[in-house]
């Protein structure tokens, strides 16, 4: 009855899906299928259907396999990085969960093409949208959490997620820039950074983000993305840049001063010597 459904799901061009074939590449086998079902129901899929059944979109499952994922994320630094200090940590877990790492894992699992989604979100890209993937990764966990418990669900995020953490923590590319922004200013004495959004634009299933990003009331950088999260980081990477610019800057003006100064304090010491030069003759 299950797979019937699916079926009806995806009628069209696409290839039926098998929940048995995502089920190999888990290395799990649902006791109850309902909840993959749901993990797999993007709201966009939920809201186009003309139907008296309620169908459940998987934000639900989602918010929970979050809290799944940080507990069992925190757990894993926590025993495996003894030396570590509770700030480093925060921002290790910071960006194995960011959205980037998770969207990683769930292309990974080819979680694209199972998920449920309206016509218009896939014909946009939706199946690739990072965002979207990141968030049925979640959802996935929390269904996992929901039929096998908290230890099916560590087994899961080990054999995804910690099995690339080395490469992730070691990647530049997925630096924190939020977090290297807020360490920056906060050594510095310059406060908080706070994040405004300026501009959002476009359709519900296609939203664009620009962010500015202030320092002490003062626009240090803008960043845009399908997601204020997104738009925030790149907003936050392009502050650093010009935080550390204008650093270079006032560094090469206090250079010409000084040598300003020396070069005034060298003519003068020339005239004085010249003066006593001229008194003694």
């Amino acid at each position: 009855m299950l797979f019937g459904f699916l079926r009806k799901l995806f009628k069209g061009g696409r290839k039926e899906p098998s929940l048995s074939e995502l089920e190999k590449v888990l290395a799990y086998r649902f006791q109850n299928n309902e909840f993959l079902v749901t993990a797999l129901s993007h709201r966009s899929y939920v809201n186009s259907q003309r139907t008296d059944k309620k169908i459940e979109s998987n934000e639900r499952m989602e918010f929970l396999g979050d809290s799944v994922l940080n507990i069992i994320v925190t757990d894993y630094l926590y025993h495996e990085f003894p030396d570590k200090e509770e700030g480093r940590m925060s921002k290790m877990k910071s960006l194995v969960v960011s959205s980037r790492v998770l969207g990683l894992c769930a292309d990974a699992w080819k979680l694209g093409d199972f998920i449920l989604l309206s016509r218009s979100e896939e014909k946009s890209g939706g199946r690739k949208r990072l965002s979207i993937l990141a968030d049925a990764y979640e959802a996935v966990i929390g269904a996992v959490y929901l039929d096998g418990g908290l230890e099916a669900a560590r087994k899961l995020i080990h054999s995804s997620l910690m099995s690339i953490m080395e490469e992730v923590l070691d990647d530049e590319e997925l630096a924190n820039y939020k977090s290297k922004l807020l360490e920056y200013t906060q050594s510095r004495g310059m406060g908080i950074p706070s994040y405004d959004v300026l501009q959002e634009s476009g359709p519900e299933h296609q939203k664009s983000f620009v962010v500015g990003v202030y320092v002490q009331n003062q626009e240090w950088g803008r960043g845009s993305g399908n997601s204020k999260k997104s738009a925030e980081q790149a907003g936050a990477r392009q502050a650093l840049t010009n935080m550390n610019a204008d650093k270079a800057d006032n560094s090469d003006k206090e250079k010409d001063r000084n040598s300003a100064k020396g070069q005034n304090g060298n003519g003068a010491s020339r005239s004085r010597n010249g003066g006593d030069s001229d008194d003694q003759a």
